[in-house]
């Protein structure tokens, strides 16, 4: 089984009572369908032979009716079931993709993910309905061919031997639908990338003047994908006139053998009218063609979706964390980003209780072992301690409320400003404590000059990079675990601000560890220990002060003289 059918494996089986309802629900369909022409084949034989034919009509009625209420019953199925295993797949994606992390989440763009999570899944969600409908469409030519074998088996003697040809015919069809379908998903991802892309640089764009060009990059793919989509419906298309040419012959084969019959005294009218519809729905390849397409289109849909799923899972144990002040190891820690070593061998122990400042030029490794710390990346090698437990033996839960982190770029999640400064694990902090952290963060001042203060939407009101930071910095006040981590979380803001913002941070009332990537002598001077990181190396871990007499570690900050307040 390919991973692609595991994936609609799950979704079916999720709805397994509503896609077995659906198939009953075809079943009976097709069933009604195939009765019909025997039905109708006797009442016609009935009136031409002046006989009652009142029971028979009604009979025929009455299918008909029937298949008006089972069509009807059937759409309902196939939309509510389709909705369902939509729902389940795109569940089941994010929460794969919130448990791969960042880093695993990461190997594809923003723009793919959404076009995954959305139109590929909703493709994806046809395959219960899809399967359902395909075993109808198969029981109709099978139903037809032993009905001409029922008649007269030399009328499916006939219908027989155009079989072969329509065999070819589907084969062919499915093959090039699938890879066609396959490239066309790859290039309409590829596009939704590249667009997300250009909407996160739309500022830049729009300032260095480059619309046309971007546009031409972003719409690259674009006459491959309409070459992909053409060839899609050539191949359907061909299939269809092949079907076009072979079903009428076989038919006409069919109604030639039965009016011979029926020269003959063997075959009455109406069942010569019935084999003819026999004949119809034996050779119903046009029904079977758009049922595969359904079918090859969900497949390969969930062939991208199984590809997520693919990403391994980041390893988490169920360890509890042993009471302690939040003592951070990093023993002989190595990780390689994109072929490059960001981190290589580093050992780093940060005492529980005091405050450690990450310094190091751009590209150093110090937002990576920022992201090592609280386990929102794995090491390639080595292995990182809280308080003496690996961080992928600790039971996850716990993990996430010992750690909080403060980042460059925080995320406006929870609805409203005081939803997002007290985002993060239950129960929720309380009004008086969110206040307390947006003034430690110097929040509190702009968010009250909003009409709705605290209660804000965040899609209501236009921040400042610096305004984003100071509420990141308020939701990690608002953590009560035993190490905070702010990488590079006050690279928006003033001096002032920031020196404000410090010294809540280091003089506050708040326990535990604190790890900060520092951009600033003065925010590295207040720390009691700097961790001075070079091309992914530890270089050292002393106070500041004494690290401030090498010229080299003043050149981190492209600074002169030591500031005053250093």
């Amino acid at each position: 089984m390919t991973p692609a059918d595991r994936v609609l494996r799950d979704a079916l089986r999720h709805q397994a009572v509503r896609a077995t309802l659906l198939a009953l629900v075809t079943t009976a369909d097709a069933a009604a369908v195939l009765l019909l022409p025997a039905a109708l084949g006797h009442t016609l034989d009935l009136l031409l032979a002046g006989e009652p034919a009142t029971a028979a009509l009604t009979g025929a009625a009455a299918l008909l009716a029937a298949l008006f209420l089972l069509d009807a019953v059937e759409t309902v199925l196939t939309g509510t079931t389709t909705a369902h295993a939509t729902a389940r797949l795109r569940t089941r994606l994010i929460g794969h993709l919130l448990a791969v992390g960042p880093a695993g989440a990461a190997r594809f763009s923003r723009g793919d993910l959404v076009t995954r999570a959305t139109a590929l899944a909703a493709q994806s969600g046809t395959a219960p309905g899809a399967v359902a409908a395909l075993l109808a469409s198969c029981a109709l030519p099978l139903g037809g061919l032993t009905a001409l074998v029922l008649i007269d088996w030399r009328l499916a003697g006939t219908f027989l031997l155009g079989v072969p040809l329509l065999a070819l015919v589907l084969r062919a069809f499915t093959r090039r639908t699938g890879d066609t379908v396959e490239r066309y998903l790859r290039l309409q991802g590829e596009i939704a990338g590249r667009f997300t892309e250009t909407l996160a640089g739309a500022r830049t764009i729009a300032a260095a003047g480059t619309l046309r060009r971007e546009r031409g990059r972003v719409l690259a793919a674009l006459p491959e994908l309409s070459r992909e989509g053409h060839r899609l419906w050539r191949v359907q298309g061909r299939s269809n006139a092949q079907a076009a040419v072979l079903v009428p012959l076989l038919q006409t084969a069919v109604v030639a053998t039965g009016g011979l019959l029926l020269v003959a005294g063997e075959l009455s009218v109406g069942t010569l009218l019935a084999a003819t519809r026999y004949a119809a729905l034996a050779a119903g390849i046009g029904v079977l063609t758009g049922r595969l397409a359904a079918l090859v289109r969900a497949r390969r849909s969930g062939a991208r979706l199984a590809e997520v799923h693919a990403v391994p899972v980041a390893p988490h144990g169920t360890k509890p964390l042993p009471p302690g002040p939040g003592r951070l190891e990093l023993r002989r820690v190595s990780a390689v980003r994109g072929g490059r070593t960001v981190l290589d061998g580093v050992d780093l122990t940060v005492p529980g209780g005091t405050t450690v400042a990450v310094v190091g030029r751009s590209g150093s490794g110090k937002s990576e072992l920022a992201r090592l710390a609280g386990k929102l990346t794995e090491p390639d090698h080595g292995e990182v301690l809280l308080d003496g437990v690996p961080l992928s033996e600790a039971d996850p839960a716990a993990l996430r409320r010992a750690v909080g982190y403060a980042f460059e770029r925080p995320a406006l999640l929870g609805g409203t400003l005081a939803g997002t400064i007290g985002f993060g694990p239950l129960p929720p902090p309380d009004p008086e404590r969110i206040t307390r952290a947006a003034r430690a963060a110097c929040a509190d001042t702009f968010v009250r000059t909003l009409p709705h203060g605290y209660d804000t939407p965040c899609a209501d009101v236009p921040l400042s990079g610096g305004e984003i930071q100071r509420l990141g910095l308020a939701r990690a006040f608002t953590h009560r675990g035993r190490l905070l981590i702010l990488d590079d979380a006050t690279s928006s803001l003033d001096t002032a601000t920031e020196r404000q913002v410090t010294e809540a941070l280091l003089n506050g009332d708040r326990p535990g560890t604190r790890l900060l990537v520092a951009h600033r002598a003065a925010t590295a001077a207040r720390a009691d220990l700097v961790a001075w990181l070079e091309a992914g190396r530890l270089r050292a871990l002393a106070p500041h002060a004494r690290l401030w007499q090498e010229p080299d570690y003043r050149a981190v900050f492209a600074a002169g003289p030591e500031p005053a307040d250093a």
